[in-house]
């Protein structure tokens, strides 16, 4: 009976363990474009986590690393993450196919970084010279996807999702590199770094720059408005926290995303490559609505969202 009381006792006077806290769940891409959750993710891997520091003592942020944003987008409904840093068109598309039902866009997160890199050797000289070319994207849908057929529409090619004048191929960006030096790619429409390592490493040359495309946003579920509205809050005041960091502290931000990439790619990163991107990119918590809505219509042209919303709800913050 006494070593039952013991056990009690014990028990009450324990502090509140990891397995009782509450987790936060987010998700980012180990792309520089994702610098907030670069920080983020590499703060809490060394145990003084920004965003664990500021949502409290009984909140756990864990972090989940995805390649492109269809794949975080399809995490965040199916409830495996309640948070993401994201490229806009992943999150447009969500939106729009739940009918405003499952996402909310929170925040800016940065802006350019993004370029067309064609093969060095003149081969692409000009727009005409992509027909029969192939070009590679991170992923079908995703933001320099829908931006690189609007593009390719606009120079009057026809391109389709099999194929066309133009071919435009969905490629991890981590294998964009090896078949663009095989010359298996024609060129690439991507983010940093991959941008400045196909410049730099596969003697690319970038033929056109998007300085002031909306790279990368910050999304929340709607579940996660509903059921935690102030851990939700208390995220995006961290996260504008942290973008003014960013911007006040450039040399020790990008150490933390040089050591972040390097813990998730398992290879190290040169700094002077991040240094190099970092160059091409704006940090910024603030996002217009009316720079989605372009976005939606250059997605609808090349044949995605083809049942576009008023994106009003998007914004609200609200479920």
């Amino acid at each position: 009976m006494k070593s039952r009381y013991l056990f009690l006792i014990l028990a009450l006077a324990l502090p509140l363990s990891a397995a009782e806290k509450t987790v936060l769940r987010v998700g980012y891409f180990p792309n520089i474009t994702h610098a907030q959750g670069l920080v983020g993710s590499q703060s809490t891997r060394e145990g003084k986590g920004w965003f664990d520091e500021r949502l409290g003592s009984d909140v756990t942020v864990q972090w989940f690393p995805y390649n492109a944003g269809p794949s975080a987008m399809e995490a965040l409904l199916a409830g495996s993450i309640d948070l993401t840093y994201v490229g806009p068109n992943p999150a447009l598309n969500v939106y729009i196919r739940s009918q405003g039902s499952e996402v909310r866009i929170l925040a800016g997160a940065a802006e350019g970084g993004v370029a067309l890199v064609v093969q060095g050797d003149g081969r692409i000289a000009k727009p005409a010279d992509f027909k029969g070319r192939k070009l590679a994207t991170p992923q079908l849908g995703n933001t320099q996807d829908v931006a690189a057929r609007s593009w390719l529409s606009q120079q009057g090619f026809r391109v389709t999702l099999t194929g066309g004048d133009v071919t435009v191929l969905p490629t991890a960006n981590s294998d964009q590199l090896p078949l663009f030096l095989q010359g298996k790619l024609d060129a690439v429409w991507t983010v940093e770094p991959w941008l400045t390592r196909l410049e730099r490493d596969g003697k690319g040359k970038v033929m056109l720059e998007q300085p002031d495309a909306v790279t990368t946003v910050l999304v929340a579920s709607v579940k996660l408005l509903k059921d935690r509205p102030q851990l939700a809050s208390a995220f995006l005041a961290a996260h504008r926290e942290l973008t003014a960091w960013v911007n006040t502290h450039p040399d020790e931000a990008m150490e933390r995303v040089r050591a972040s990439l390097t813990a998730e790619t398992k290879r190290e990163t040169d700094l002077a490559l991040v240094q190099a991107a970092w160059k091409r990119l704006r940090f910024t918590d603030q996002l217009a609505q009316a720079r989605l809505d372009a976005l939606v219509g250059d997605a609808q042209k090349v044949g995605f969202l083809r049942d576009a919303i008023p994106l009003a709800r998007l914004f609200s913050g609200k479920p």
